[in-house]
């Protein structure tokens, strides 16, 4: 089998089963016919599965880089488009859920919060970064956009310190959650750094090494 159909038929599949897994179960519980009921607020149950597995799916979109190179499978990477795809989804659903369910429609309260509430500024703001992300994850703007791309893409490392940011300042008392979260994405980024570190040292020696004669 070659790469190709590897991605196509093996692990793009798992990805799409994986991802809507959340909402199909959460869909199961809201009718019944799935696991535990929604339990006494609904709305709040919600809002939190999906925002949690909204961080899940950045941390995982996180996590196929150090995970490529320690199997050294290049297919993966193929799968991070997908999976900030879906976390985008996600973090959309957590939005609705908020405005349809909390505020009952009411966009001038959405307003209000996201200008009053700061835990709610953050997060709206790692969704707007999230949406240039979405909105620019197709080949044709990958071409059109060309180097800047790349800058741009960068934009899911502070759209997703947002997000663990804006789950802990949103639990009231035990933080012990999303400190976890907060310890995975520091373990991504530290990994990058140590990745990186050598060509960065690479580079300012050769910056400061003195002139031949």
């Amino acid at each position: 089998m070659t790469l190709d159909q590897r991605y196509r038929l093996i692990f793009k599949p798992l990805v799409w089963v994986l991802a809507l897994l959340p909402l199909a179960l959460l869909f199961g519980r809201a009718f019944g016919v799935a696991g535990e009921s929604l339990g006494a607020d609904p709305a709040k149950e919600i809002l939190l599965t999906c925002g949690k597995t909204a961080l899940n799916l950045l941390l995982v979109t996180l996590a196929v880089t150090p995970l490529r190179q320690l199997l050294r499978q290049p297919q993966l990477l193929r799968l991070r488009r997908l999976l900030g795809l879906f976390a985008f989804f996600y973090a959309a659903l957590h939005l609705t859920a908020y405005v349809t369910l909390e505020l009952q429609f009411d966009f001038g309260q959405l307003g209000e919060d996201i200008a009053k509430r700061p835990y709610i500024t953050i997060g709206f703001l790692a969704l707007l970064m999230l949406l240039a992300l979405a909105a620019t994850s197709t080949q044709k703007a990958m071409r059109r956009l060309g180097r800047r791309w790349q800058k741009l893409h960068w934009l899911i490392y502070p759209a997703t310190a947002l997000g663990v940011w804006h789950y802990y300042w949103q639990v009231k008392a035990d933080v012990r959650e999303p400190l976890v979260y907060t310890a995975i994405l520091a373990a991504l980024l530290g990994w990058r750094a140590w990745k990186r570190w050598p060509a960065l040292t690479s580079k300012s020696g050769s910056a400061t090494a003195p002139e031949r004669t």
